[in-house]
């Protein structure tokens, strides 16, 4: 019988993992990403500093920013931030949280591989308990009755408190958590039914100076930009306002050309020409009566000179999203050719303003007759805490909306956490098979998160999780940790309350994440992929 030559699929460049060496890997990228973060999460988690390639540093707690900064290569470590960056664009806080149970999850699952429990069994298992654990919020979280307007602000503000707790602005959070409340409401308000309640339209401008809680709400739209000329007016009343996304420039040639001028009155007759065009711009502009024009492109000094005389206000190369944002709130019509400008386009606003604000000066935009935008200008003492802030108040506002939207609450400091693990442990008890274990282990990682809670909060974690235990069975579902008094405590009392929203988000993205990793059973990658090197040889499961 002639030997067998062996047939070689892959490239030279290849490498390959397979089996139990894969799972690994992948196990062991993902826990390292959920370690990174971990002494991050909660009121008392600690601060990352984040240097970036040009050395431009980054301090902050927060989850999302974290991993954003995170330049990994594994691509298992790469799928646990996308899961992150998947909880902060669903509901904008909770990353850390995913993190962290994605860690957890694939630690507790790779105990269970070790004990030669098949990952299919796992998976079967995690995804059971995962739905459960969503049924379970359904049935302990608490509505919230928005026409209760007193009562359903308190509630919202708690929230916005909550989220804000673990932030560097936790001092002033009582004052900002109102100012949240507010944008949040103002733009529910101008919502219509079927329309989406977006926080995009709640910009933020950031300015360096006073402190976090000079932070304010401005009903209107603020534009970081300052009149173009200054003599033309720095208020008006009844604004009419021209809206361009063109230039109000002599627009250029599309091909290049060269124009021959053999005396000095044909230079001046060209010139003339091109003054009367522009000329002709600014007298449309006046014709339709605007006394307002805003451009995202340049406008021309000559049109700058004309438009002042005419006493009509005018800014330019403001952002794209800016420009949507005049069209929503004032009704005016975005112009692409200053010759189709008519009366209709023009939108209105009570009041336009140049204002300064710290060393720069903005454009206010107050009184429109749509209520769809508000703004918040954000204060900090350095650059550092106003992006800080900034960061604190897009967690606030996400989560204040996420309520408006669902109006469901659980409690946190890890009550809920321990409720689930509670009832899933009850849950385990009724599959069949190696699935408990895996139901187990999920109700294990989820208790983890409390114990992190104490952990950085510099108590017991063992302690605390035996009283947390102890309060849950004897069905005090609302008792967590109360890092304040250094004990468990009820936190529907301490008024630690979140989002049912974000918490089911936040569970079902972990648990998904984690199926995806422990199917995977071989990796294949070119040399520089970045999959490093295993802790052992190949192998796969019939080598174990």
């Amino acid at each position: 019988m002639s030997q067998q030559v062996p047939i070689i699929v892959l490239r030279e460049d290849t490498e390959r993992t397979r089996g139990r060496d894969a799972q690994r890997n992948n196990i062991m990228a993902a826990v390292v990403i959920a370690e990174a973060v971990k002494s991050s999460f909660g009121p008392k988690g600690m601060d990352k500093m984040l240097v970036d390639s040009f050395g431009d540093v980054t301090v902050s707690n927060d989850g999302a920013t974290i991993l954003k900064e995170m330049d990994v290569a594994h691509p298992a470590a790469k799928m646990v931030i996308e899961v992150a960056k998947t909880v902060d664009a669903e509901v904008g806080d909770g990353t850390t949280t995913a993190a962290v149970l994605t860690g957890g999850l694939l630690k507790n699952a790779e105990e269970l591989l070790d004990q030669k429990i098949h990952p299919t069994t796992i998976i079967s298992g995690y995804r059971k308990a995962s739905e459960k654990s969503a049924e379970i919020i359904d049935e302990i979280a608490e509505a919230v009755d928005p026409t209760k307007s007193a009562a359903y602000k308190k509630i919202l503000r708690d929230v916005a408190k909550t989220a804000m707790s673990s932030k560097f602005i936790s001092g002033s959070k009582g004052e900002l958590a109102k100012v949240v409340v507010d944008a949040v409401l103002a733009i529910a308000k101008g919502a219509k039914e079927d329309e989406e309640i977006s926080i995009d339209n709640i910009p933020r401008q950031k300015q360096v100076g006073m402190e976090a809680v000079q932070t304010q709400l401005v009903k209107g739209l603020v534009l970081d930009k300052e009149i173009v000329h200054p003599t033309m007016p720095k208020k008006v009343e009844k604004a009419k306002i021209a809206l361009f996304e063109c230039p109000l420039e002599v627009s250029k040639t599309e091909y290049d050309a060269k124009i021959s001028i053999s005396d000095p009155t044909s230079m001046q007759t060209f010139l003339d020409e091109e003054e009367k065009m522009l000329k002709s711009m600014v007298d449309k502009i006046v014709e339709v009566g605007a006394n307002v024009v805003i451009a995202q492109k340049g406008i021309d000094d000559f049109v700058q000179h004309y438009l002042a005389k005419n006493g009509i206000m005018a800014v330019r190369r403001i952002k794209k999203s800016d420009v949507e944002r005049v069209h929503k709130t004032t009704g005016a019509s975005i112009v692409s050719k200053i010759q189709n400008l008519t009366k209709s386009d023009l939108g209105k606003a009570k009041l336009v303003e140049q204002r300064r604000v710290g060393d720069d000066k903005m454009l206010f935009v107050e009184g429109t007759p749509k209520s769809t935008v508000v703004t918040l200008l954000v204060r900090g003492g350095t650059d550092h805490i106003v992006d800080e802030v900034d960061r604190a108040m897009n967690d606030a506002l996400y989560v204040v909306r996420d309520v408006v939207i669902h109006p469901y609450i659980l409690y946190g400091g890890g009550a809920i956490e321990s409720e689930l693990a509670t009832k899933l442990r009850e849950y385990a008890s009724t599959l069949e098979g190696r699935e408990q274990y895996a139901a187990n282990a999920f109700a294990d990682a989820i208790e983890s998160l409390p114990a992190t809670l104490a952990e950085n909060g510099g108590l017991d974690p063992i302690d605390i999780l035996v009283s947390l235990r102890s309060a849950h069975t004897e069905g005090k579902s609302t008792y967590g940790v109360d890092l304040v008094k250094g004990k468990v405590a009820d936190m529907k009392k301490s008024r630690i309350i979140e989002p049912a929203l974000v918490k089911k988000q936040v569970i079902a993205s972990a648990a998904e994440a984690a199926q995806m990793l422990l199917k995977i059973d071989d990796v294949i990658s070119s040399k520089g992929g970045g999959m490093p090197e295993g802790p052992g040889g190949e192998g796969d499961f019939d080598d174990e």
